[in-house]
């Protein structure tokens, strides 16, 4: 992971519901690996998997949001051009 320093700290109003979200999704991927070498039936695993990806997907949506309105905020005011070209490439590889 890269951090970048920006003139702005990285702490959050969400961070504790986005760990809590993290490992919640993390508790659920174990528990779909557990299926697989139990060899429950493959549509049921395919199923928890969506799941699993639409919880990371809505982690994804809370950090960008999080990010957006205070990193980006910062630096538009700091005139941070890399800061947005940052995003603009996180976005790309976030909706990959």
């Amino acid at each position: 992971m890269h951090e970048h320093n920006h003139g702005h700290t990285h702490s959050h109003e969400h961070t504790q519901a986005v760990v809590n979200r993290l490992a919640r999704a993390i508790g659920h991927l174990e528990a779909v690996k557990s299926m697989v070498e139990d060899g429950r039936d493959c549509s049921e695993v395919l199923v928890q998997l969506a799941a699993v990806r639409s919880a990371l997907s809505a982690t994804g949506r809370m950090i960008l949001k999080d990010h957006i309105e205070h990193c980006i905020v910062d630096a538009v005011e700091q005139n941070d051009t890399e800061a947005i070209r940052e995003l603009n490439r996180a976005i790309d590889q976030l909706l990959k």
